[in-house]
């Protein structure tokens, strides 16, 4: 679709949702239930988005791609200048990496793409598009976090560390526009029915083989969770469990705990 077939602002009442890491996942998921609620979409990954963009045009919204690595800030630029000064209603910032394998082991390439997507990519387009929302004064921000954040990541140090700048980041952010029409709300998924575990080298693990939750259902509780404005929302009663575990655990146990679940060969 080129640029004049998709509608300005005054010619359209539909609202505009922009999607991170929405070929696949979380992120195709939370662009689904975008489009079919009526939004149309800006929607961006690092893989084709052919097959979901059919999807979503399907559902009735308006489509624009951009595969882009949005772990450079070329990448995130792109996807800020593809939006054109449009308004953006809702922001589902999801794109992210994971890293298995010990720290010591692992490329630093990659170690510095997981950090690059997940920590600076993400700020970077969080700072450009909620400086419009602000200057509105309305929007909806919906960050992926997860409860890896909440502890130490033994044999996924990276990974655990960049979600925990991500939680954190979101409450602060969300505290600092509570008086100007955005709301920031992050989702904190458990271990998820997605790509992230063949992607992060983790398919031999315990959790890499344990029982997940659907891309799906995680989508739909991050997603009500924004429409009602909630500052979080954990995904799931186990990984509440799990969360509220971590607030009361010592950390060194937590790493150990973390450990018999993704050290390599721990699912064998």
């Amino acid at each position: 679709m080129s640029d004049t077939d998709f509608p300005t602002a005054a010619e359209t009442a539909r609202p505009l949702a922009v999607v991170t890491g929405a070929s696949t996942g979380i992120g195709y998921e939370l662009a689904r239930l975008f489009a079919d609620d009526g939004f149309d979409l800006i929607v961006a990954a690092d893989t084709s988005l052919a097959e979901a963009q059919q999807t979503f045009e399907g559902l009735g919204a308006r489509v624009e791609t951009l595969q882009a690595d949005l772990s450079t800030e070329d990448g995130v630029q792109s996807l800020y200048d593809l939006i054109g000064g449009r308004p953006v209603d809702a922001l589902a910032a999801n794109a992210g990496h994971g890293l298995g394998e010990g720290f010591l082991d692992q490329d630093f390439a990659d170690i510095r793409h997981v950090i690059d997507t997940n920590i600076t990519g993400t700020t970077q387009l969080l700072h450009l598009v909620g400086r419009d929302m602000r200057e509105r004064g309305r929007g909806q921000i919906l960050l992926t976090g997860s409860i890896a954040g909440l502890m130490p990541g033994t044999f996924q140090a990276v990974y655990n560390a960049s979600k925990a700048y991500v939680d954190s980041f979101s409450f602060a952010l969300r505290n600092e526009l509570k008086d100007t029409g955005v709301s920031v709300t992050v989702l904190m998924p458990g271990p998820t029915e997605t790509e992230f575990f063949e992607r992060a080298g983790m398919e031999d693990t315990a959790v890499g083989q344990g029982k997940k939750m659907e891309a799906s259902k995680v989508a739909e509780i991050g997603y009500a969770a924004m429409k009602r404005g909630d500052g979080d929302v954990v995904a799931g009663l186990m990984n509440k469990l799990q969360a509220a575990t971590a607030a009361v655990t010592p950390q060194t146990v937590l790493a150990e705990m973390h450990r018999k679940q993704a050290e390599p060969g721990s699912g064998t």
